[in-house]
């Protein structure tokens, strides 16, 4: 037997597939989708590999595979996707199909990194009646082992850790009664679980307006009849398309199917999450985005393959996840320029989605109050289902919208980031107790620093465009590649000491605002806040809960938030 090997490699050259001779001790076993190790070249290690195919001959002197690696295995149609992402987005199969094992897999070190996490816990060994004679008869002399058995007696199963600290003893403790076999210790699994700490009051399903219903029923006889179908919901903010989705996968449940939801910021996660949650339990529910840890995204992916969830939520990767017997994909915001990939493989979700959602024989619902200009177009042109939400859910009605032109403040002299009317609008919201919300789509504290001389502008090295200044870390940085510099303070072309800052950057606004509105509380969500893990949550929820009166930030703050005391927000295109 023959098996079709691609090498695990981002060399262009090596993208095409090497036959390998299967040993007869591995012809029982081996399958498509297995990781190998294999002799390759002049190599004198092995290399990594997967099987994308097997035969029975090949016109070549062949190698023997050398290993097959436990524990990781694609499936057929895994291969499948990864061939055809390959084909349509011109990169490396292996590429491809690295997207598709766990998270935290090594590429060249053939093992996890990431391992189930365990953690020691107390059980008593012998008969309660036992122990509790020998305390009496004073056969146990310790008051420290005493104070552990007479705990373990009413708490069973509890952590070492834990244990110590709640009967102050030591691990020296617990080493000697499990010496003298009073206790044992055991190594267990335990779930690295994102939800931890989560209170989410549960809720049952909303009566739908009519319009809701009639997207509802157009999709659900979708899942009935078990075909493919591709839908525009096209609704306006606060329409209700989020109780589609969830009366819909409720749907999917009931027929013992699962559901994959895309959404398209991180930030939206936790929000999404909580919805989630309230309504089927965080049992059925498994999230993947990349704030979380390695760990967390390991145990979740597990918990996926080993269909103990129901439904994924998570950002554009998690239509990778190896979720069975699927019946609805779910994409939400759908116009979002972050469902295509901007790192090799540059692939595109909304794309992939439609080619497993057909490969299955299910709907595809994209969601969106604005949608992609493509997407609109097929669904003007019938190539896929138009369904329109004019309405809100609950008969509210829509914000009115002001625009403000800066440069007439300008003129009349207004030097201020903030136009009248707006500063106007903020002050009254504080007045009332009320919450808002700036939107500036630019990070940093300046946007350029020019020499005010010879006209220099500090530009990236690489990407030749205007660096942006960062005050906290008086460097410049360019949001592109990422590229940082000192801050100057002489231009390096004239020597000049005329240096200035234009344009404005969150950082910026921030520093405004707590000038002009000094008894404000506020608080700044761009990617420069959000750098540690759950920052995007602690930030949401610090506004939410805490009540904080302005919440400044880029477009991860207007995306699909639930405030219900927020009344004003604003949008700077800048002057």
């Amino acid at each position: 037997m023959i098996a079709q090997v691609i090498i695990n490699s981002n060399v262009k050259n090596l993208n095409k597939i090497f036959d390998y001779n299967v040993p007869t001790n591995m012809e029982g076993t081996i399958c498509v989708g297995d990781r190998i190790l294999v002799p390759f070249g002049k190599m004198k290690s092995l290399e990594e590999g997967f099987v994308i195919g097997l035969k029975e001959k090949s016109e070549y002197k062949l190698k023997d595979i050398a290993k097959i690696q436990e524990g990781i295995k694609l499936t057929e149609e895994n291969i499948e996707l990864a061939k055809l992402m390959a084909r349509r987005y011109f990169c490396n199969l292996s590429d491809c199909i690295k997207l598709m094992l766990p998270p935290g897999t090594s590429t060249k070190i053939l093992e996890n990194r990431i391992k189930e996490k365990t953690l020691n816990f107390v059980y008593l060994k012998k008969d309660i009646l036992e122990i509790e004679e020998d305390i009496e008869s004073g056969v146990i002399k310790s008051e420290k082992q005493k104070r552990i058995l007479n705990f373990l007696i009413q708490n069973e199963g509890i952590q070492t850790t834990d244990l110590e600290i709640l009967t102050d003893t030591t691990s020296a403790v617990l080493k000697t009664l499990e010496k003298k076999e009073y206790i044992e210790i055991i190594e267990q699994k335990v779930e690295r679980n994102p939800f931890e700490n989560k209170t989410v009051k549960p809720t049952t399903n909303l009566k739908l307006t009519k319009e809701q219903q009639e997207a509802f029923d157009k999709i659900n006889q979708a899942i009935i009849n078990k075909e493919y179908q591709e839908s525009l919901l096209y609704g306006i903010t606060g329409s209700g398309k989020t109780e589609i989705y969830l009366q819909l996968i409720g749907e999917v449940l009931k027929r013992g199917k699962t559901a994959i939801v895309l959404v398209p910021e991180i930030s939206l996660t936790p929000q999404m999450v909580e919805r989630f949650i309230a309504r089927f339990g965080e049992s059925k529910i498994a999230i993947l985005h990349s704030k979380l840890s390695l760990g967390e995204r390991y145990d979740q992916w597990n918990k996926i393959k080993n269909g103990e969830c129901k439904i994924v939520i998570g950002a554009r990767s998690a239509i990778f996840a190896p979720i069975q017997n699927l019946g609805l994909i779910i994409i939400d915001e759908e116009h979002d320029s972050s469902y295509k990939s901007e790192t090799n493989p540059r692939y595109n979700a909304k794309e992939l989605a439609g080619y497993i959602a057909r490969k299955n024989k299910i709907p595809l619902v994209l969601g969106t109050a604005t949608p992609d200009i493509t997407t609109f177009y097929k669904a003007k042109q019938g190539k896929i289902e138009l369904l329109k939400l004019t309405q809100r859910a609950n008969d509210s009605t829509l914000p009115t919208v002001e625009i403000v032109d800066l440069r007439k403040e300008l003129a009349s002299g207004n030097r201020s980031t903030l136009s009248v009317s707006l500063y106007s609008a903020i002050e009254e919201n504080l007045k009332n107790k009320k919450q808002t919300i700036l939107f500036l789509n630019r990070r940093g504290y300046s946007t350029f620093v020019m020499c005010r001389e010879c006209g220099y502008t500090v530009k990236c090295k690489h990407c030749n465009i205007a660096m942006t200044y960062h005050i906290k870390s008086n460097k410049l940085k360019c949001h592109y590649c990422g590229y940082e510099l000192r801050n100057i303070t002489e231009c390096p072309q004239c020597k000049s000491k005329n240096i200035k800052y234009f344009g404005t950057g969150t950082q910026k606004l921030e520093e405004e605002i707590l000038k002009l509105f000094p008894n404000a509380s506020t608080i700044r969500m761009d990617i420069d806040t959000v750098t540690k893990k759950n920052s995007h949550e602690e930030i949401l929820n610090k506004f939410k809960n805490e009540k904080i009166d302005i919440l400044i930030g880029t477009q991860m703050v207007v995306k699909g938030h639930h405030f219900p005391n927020v009344t004003l927000v604003r949008r700077n295109s800048g002057r």
